[in-house]
């Protein structure tokens, strides 16, 4: 199932009878849902390699009329098309420099029927990457050279899995690249599934030690803050939980 079909069976579930009469002409939820996709795959930029970056703010312009009628859906709809534009980064291995904001603002310019999308993100220069390890749903930056994990209280993680070894391996990240190291465990240490000593670490490969899966990314950051483009004083029924 694409990631359109997804996003059109979320908008199925969340709109009732009285909801349906509002696509019936103008725009439609899933032609919002194409045209963000779209601005991702344009403006998407490679930074280093394997390293694509897509802009975190987005806003969608509609004509008032169409715009109205996507107010009977409120945050549902907001929330809907944040999930998608993630889903479809994650799909396309995209990253973004910082967390996705988005607006659906009124353009008295635009016609019934018509979407715009405009959006902007950090340049390359104002994007630093980072090292994290990710264990349990946590992300743990790796802040030195050298990261040790293991289950003793002297290790840099500290992981409470008795299969472990106190020390039982390190993570080395030098701004560029990462390998993994066992230091000498009982049970051994794997890397995506195979047996190793000491290997180099790609990103979103994963490191097994015990019954503990540990998966190292590289992810974006903005380096500095980036002015929030000034507001429009129209009124933004839909300018809800942005981040600039």
């Amino acid at each position: 199932m694409g990631l359109l079909d997804s996003f059109e069976k979320g908008i199925e579930r969340a709109v009732n009878g009285a909801f349906a009469k509002t696509f019936r002409s103008g725009v439609q939820p899933v032609e919002i849902a194409s045209a963000l996709r779209a601005e991702l795959d344009a403006k998407a930029a490679v930074v280093s390699r394997d390293r694509i970056l897509v802009p975190n703010t987005l806003v969608v312009r509609l004509a008032p009329a169409d715009h109205e009628r996507m107010g009977a859906l409120g945050r549902t709809l907001h929330d809907e098309l944040v999930q998608l534009v993630e889903g479809h980064a994650k799909a396309q291995k995209y990253s973004f420099a910082g967390p996705v904001s988005l607006a659906i603002n009124p353009d008295e310019s635009l016609t019934t029927g018509t979407v715009r999308v405009d959006s902007r993100s950090a340049s390359a220069e104002e994007v630093s990457w980072h090292g994290v390890v990710e264990i349990d749903g946590t992300q743990h930056r790796l802040t030195g050279s050298r990261t040790v994990i293991g289950r003793g209280t002297d290790a840099d993680i500290t992981i409470p899995d008795a299969g472990t070894s106190r020390r039982h391996v390190e993570i080395l990240w030098d701004g560029r690249r990462a390998m993994v190291r066992d230091l000498g465990s009982t049970n051994g240490t794997q890397l995506n599934g195979q047996k190793v000593s000491e290997a180099a670490l790609e990103p979103d490969s994963v490191v097994t030690i015990g019954r503990t899966r540990i998966t190292f990314r590289v992810v974006a950051q903005a380096a500095s803050r980036i002015p929030p483009r000034p507001q429009d004083p129209a009124t933004r029924l839909f300018d809800l939980g942005g981040q600039a």
